[in-house]
């Protein structure tokens, strides 16, 4: 548990501590908005397209010895990250840091089925995801600590810390449950799912600053959803493929992935957009934006195991389909949130029920995913878990980052109707969505931009909130609670209905 809880704080904090670096870092190397997004989908994109091979590979060849090399891969490329001398480097490095990802989460949560038994899983998997909630949440604050205190460079280079405490801890981890399956990696298979996702989310993230209509934007495009599309046809041929079309016969893990694609494409956003705003409209240090979260962090570390193992007991459909709901209407409450920033009144409380119907999902929805797979699949059963959930954070920040974009702009040129702003102006404030400052003698055009940022950024949360809602309507439609054995001997009375105890055998004797 503790190698595999070490193991996902790295790839989890590096998913949301890059957030509250993102103005310092633009600030240094530039990029804007466009190349705030790739710092986050790069690393994303990598991760959740090659997250399948990281699992079929745990699967063929161990999982400790794929999580061992992923460690250390992602040790490397944090330290390439610490020392990027351009935005293009920086973000190159972060695709390398997603690929030692992919080859790292599949592998815990593979370790953590291979090494404990079914009625354990739940309460187990609740843990790993309590710590590793934590760490997603905690990211922020540690990273608003180092940005303002040393620098940016920092929030990656300390990723060393745990690559080496983690390789220390993993050599006493024995092999025991972790025996290879026959099968060689399908190649095609990740062709086509790597190349389909590039192509998808490079035309959701570049339309900002090319348009929907330019030829390179089209072409990636169609391309990308071409390539998707080939992607499912090839693997339902394959003798082994790297997505096992057969595991989706099982409900749960077919609705809970769908699920997951929609939960998590919401908690991927609310970070990225939040931390955002309050640093570059809300006037937030990096730190106080850190803070922000930490409510999710306690609740999460007090509730999660408790959740994992209530839905053991009572089935997790519950959680699963309640959760999401609650999570989603905490995130519409963020939407009351302004560019004065009152957090007491407006953002904490949204953050107190977020971080509850957070707490209530996550580890349930975890446990019935992999609780229907045979354990010989668990690396790929926890890939494609992993790799949806990541794909939705992926696709969501693209996506709802393209709506941003075009809600700031035309929130904007209804604003500014009647002012004498030169066209040069509003073109860079609109490159500059949540970010665009006025010159010093414009106050006029600076309030404008401040209440269209607060538009887009109300327009976000709320169409973050319905996304994480859906998914918890789909759990709520499509999850079975699993049949459990019910041991009649067990019971107090036997086979009498409604008996008193003065029935059982030893009270009679």
């Amino acid at each position: 548990m503790a190698a595999a809880v070490l193991g996902s704080i790295v790839v989890f904090v590096d998913s949301t501590v890059v957030n509250v670096a993102l103005p310092a870092i633009s600030e240094d190397l530039g990029g804007g908005l466009a190349g705030q997004q790739w710092l986050s989908s790069a690393y994303l994109l990598t991760l959740g397209a090659l997250l399948l091979i990281g699992g079929s590979l745990g699967d063929l060849h161990g999982r400790r010895r794929m999580f061992v090399v992923g460690l250390l891969g992602f040790g490397v490329a944090s330290l390439l990250c610490a020392a990027a001398p351009t935005i293009e480097t920086l973000i190159a490095a972060r695709a390398l840091q997603g690929l030692a990802g992919a080859l790292l989460v599949p592998n815990t949560l593979g370790l953590i089925v291979a090494k404990f038994p079914p009625h354990e899983r739940g309460a187990a998997i609740g843990s790993w995801t309590a710590w590793s909630g934590i760490s997603m949440v905690a990211g922020p604050l540690v990273g608003g600590v180092i940005v303002d205190s040393i620098s940016w460079r920092w929030i990656f280079a300390i990723n060393v810390v745990p690559v080496v405490a983690a390789l220390l801890i993993v050599r006493k981890v024995d092999a025991e449950n972790d025996v290879p399956v026959p099968g060689h990696i399908d190649v095609p298979g990740a062709i086509l799912g790597t190349l389909g996702l590039a192509g998808t989310v490079f035309a959701l993230i570049e339309q900002q600053t090319r348009g929907w209509t330019d030829p390179l934007i089209l072409l990636t495009l169609i391309g990308g959803l071409a390539c998707l599309v080939a992607f499912v046809v090839v693997e339902r041929t394959r003798e082994h493929p790297m997505l096992d079309l057969t595991l989706f016969r099982e409900r749960n893990f077919a609705v809970g992935n769908a699920s997951t694609l929609a939960i998590y494409g919401g908690l991927g956003a609310v970070p990225f957009f939040l931390v955002l705003f309050l640093q570059q409209v809300a006037g937030y240090s990096a730190v106080q934006a850190g803070l922000a979260t930490v409510p999710v962090t306690i609740e999460m570390f007090l509730l999660s195991r408790r959740f994992g193992a209530l839905a053991d007991r009572i089935g997790p459909r519950l959680f699963m389909g309640g959760g999401p709901i609650v999570a989603g209407i905490g995130i519409a409450l963020l939407a009351r949130l302004d560019s004065h920033g009152d957090y007491l009144a407006d953002g904490l409380p949204g953050i107190l029920v977020f971080g509850f119907g957070l707490s209530m999902t996550v580890a349930p929805l975890t446990a019935t995913v992999l609780g229907g797979v045979d354990e010989r699949h668990a690396g790929m059963a926890s890939a494609i878990n992993n790799a949806t959930a990541r794909i939705g954070s992926l696709l969501a920040v693209a996506a709802i980052g393209a709506v941003v974009s075009a809600s700031f702009a035309s929130a904007l040129d209804s604003r500014i109707q009647g002012q004498d702003v030169p066209a040069s102006i509003v073109r860079t404030a609109k490159d500059r969505a949540l970010a665009a400052d006025a010159p010093a003698d414009r106050p006029a055009l600076q309030s404008a931009l401040d209440a269209s940022s607060v538009h887009a950024f109300r327009v976000a949360m709320l169409i973050t909130a319905a996304l994480v809602a859906i998914g918890g309507a789909l759990s709520a439609a499509g999850i079975r609670n699993p049949q459990r054995e019910t041991h009649c001997a067990d019971c107090p009375g036997g086979a009498v209905v409604g008996a008193s105890r003065e029935l059982e055998p030893a009270a009679v004797a």
